[in-house]
C-alpha cells in the first residue's frame, strides 16, 4: 500500500460518540482542523506526563503521506524543539496505523490524541519516546458542537434546490411542524452547550467567551476564544487591555483574507474594548434584564400567533434597541447584535435561569443567516407572506433538517 493511500485510510478514521440525540461521527480530519486553528485552550496545555508545553507554531498541514503536520515549533518545559506532529483520535491508533516502524514518522516530536489515555509516552521509530498531548479536556466546545459546525461547513455552497424540492412536497402544516421540530432540537443543543460553558467558566466567563466568539465570526472564532482566555473580562472592563497590542500579539493566527472590513478582528477587538468600557457591568445587566424575561413570559401566552404579530406584541424593535444600548453600550448593532442575542445571550440566559427563551429566539431577527437559506424559505412560503418576516426559528429549523438529512445520506 502506498504512503498516500495510508493517509487516506487514516483521515477516514472516525469515532462514534454518544450525543444529545444519539450517536454522531467525529472524524480524525476534524481533530486536525481543531489543531490547525488552535481551537482549544492554548494556555493550559500540559503533556500526559505533566510537563508544560507551548505550541509556538502548529506546523504545516500535510494532506499527503506522512505525519499530519510538519515543521511544528514547540516549547516543552522551556526547551524549544522543531519537528512533526501526528494526531489520532485514540493513542492506540499510532500502532494500528503502523507508525512505530515507518521511517517517515521518525521526526515526530509530539503525538496529539483526542481521547484521554493511560500512556504517558508513545514508542516512536527505533524506540524513541514521543510525548503525548490529550486535547479533549482543552476544547472550547463539546465534540457534538464541533461536529455540527463541521457538517454545516460541508453544507456551505451546496445547491439548495433539492431541499426546496423535497420540502415543497409537504403541506404547509407538515412543513411548519417539521421546521419547528428541528428548530427546537437546535435550540436544545445550544442551551445544553451554553450550560456546559457556564459550568466550566462561570456566568461571567461564559458571557465573556461567547461575546468574543460571536464577534470573531466563523473565520476568527478560535483566536477570539484564545483572547478571551488570555485576557479575562475584568481586564477589559478596567481598561487594561490594548486591542491593537492584542491583535499584533496574535498576528499569525488571524484570518483576514476575504473578511469584510466590518468583521475585521482588529475592529471587533476595538469594539469589545469600547463596549466593556461603556458597560463594565454588562454581564450583570444581561442576567437581570427584565425586558428579555418579560418577552419570554409574553411569548408563552402568544405562541400561536404569527411572527409579525408576535413582534408587535412584545415590541421587539424597541427591545432590540434597548439590549443594544443597555447591554452592549450601543457599540454592536445590526445583524451582529442579532447573532450575539441568538447564539450567545439567549442560550446562556436559558441555561442560567431555567426560563423558556425559545419563543424569543425563534421569533428574533435572522442575523447573518445565509441569504440562500432565507431564499428557500421564501420560495416555500414560510417567509414573505403577510405577518411572516424572516426569523431565526425557521432558518435554524431548515439548517437542522439539512444536517439531519446529510447525516442520513452519509449513513446510507
Amino acid at each position: 500500500m502506498s504512503m498516500s493511500s495510508v493517509k487516506s485510510v487514516e483521515t477516514a478514521t472516525v469515532a462514534e460518540v454518544q450525543g444529545l440525540y444519539g450517536t454522531f461521527s467525529f472524524p480524525e480530519r476534524l481533530l486536525q482542523k481543531i489543531w490547525q486553528r488552535g481551537d482549544f485552550d492554548l494556555t493550559a496545555t500540559r503533556l500526559s506526563d505533566g510537563r508544560a508545553i507551548k505550541i509556538l507554531y502548529a506546523g504545516k498541514w500535510n494532506h499527503l503521506g506522512g505525519p499530519d503536520f510538519s515543521a511544528a515549533r514547540l516549547s516543552i518545559d522551556g526547551r524549544e524543539l522543531t519537528g512533526d506532529v501526528e494526531l489520532h483520535l485514540h493513542a492506540r491508533d499510532w500502532v494500528a496505523h503502523g507508525h512505530a516502524g515507518d521511517p517517515a514518522y521518525g521526526n515526530v516530536v509530539l503525538h496529539v490524541v483526542l481521547f484521554p489515555c493511560a500512556e504517558l509516552e508513545t514508542n516512536g521509530v527505533g524506540g524513541r519516546k514521543i510525548p503525548v498531548l490529550c486535547l479533549l479536556p482543552l476544547l472550547h466546545h463539546g465534540l457534538e458542537e464541533y461536529a455540527a459546525e463541521e457538517a454545516m461547513e460541508h453544507l456551505a455552497g451546496r445547491p439548495l434546490h433539492q431541499a426546496q424540492e423535497v420540502l415543497g412536497a409537504l403541506s404547509n402544516e407538515e412543513l411548519n411542524t417539521l421546521l419547528s421540530a428541528h428548530a427546537k432540537q437546535r435550540w436544545t443543543g445550544k442551551v445544553h452547550f451554553a450550560g456546559e460553558r457556564i459550568k466550566r467558566l462561570g456566568w461571567e466567563g461564559a458571557c465573556h467567551h461567547a461575546a468574543l466568539e460571536v464577534l470573531g465570526y466563523r473565520f476568527n472564532r478560535a483566536p477570539m476564544l484564545s483572547v478571551a482566555t488570555l485576557y479575562p473580562l475584568v481586564e477589559w472592563t478596567e481598561g487594561r487591555v490594548d486591542p491593537a497590542r492584542v491583535f499584533e500579539e496574535m498576528a499569525d493566527r488571524w484570518s483576514v483574507q476575504g473578511v469584510r472590513p466590518l468583521n475585521h478582528p482588529r475592529l471587533r477587538l476595538r469594539q469589545y474594548a469600547e463596549w466593556c468600557t461603556l458597560r463594565p457591568d454588562w454581564v450583570v445587566r444581561l442576567r437581570e434584564d427584565a425586558g428579555l424575561r418579560d418577552m419570554a413570559a409574553a411569548s408563552t401566552s402568544s405562541a400561536s400567533i404569527n411572527t409579525g404579530e408576535w413582534r408587535r406584541t412584545v415590541r421587539l424593535t424597541a427591545q432590540r434597541l434597548r439590549v443594544q444600548d443597555q447591554v452592549c453600550g450601543g457599540v454592536v448593532s445590526g445583524s451582529r447584535l442579532d447573532n450575539l442575542v441568538c447564539d450567545g445571550f439567549l442560550p446562556l440566559l436559558a441555561a442560567q435561569t431555567g426560563l423558556n427563551f425559545q419563543p424569543v429566539w425563534a421569533g428574533w431577527y435572522a442575523g447573518d443567516a445565509p441569504e440562500a437559506l432565507a431564499g428557500v424559505l421564501q420560495a416555500l412560503g414560510v417567509f414573505g407572506a403577510r405577518g411572516q418576516p424572516a426569523a431565526q426559528g425557521p432558518i435554524q429549523g431548515l439548517l437542522g433538517w439539512m444536517l439531519a438529512r446529510e447525516g442520513e445520506l452519509r449513513g446510507a
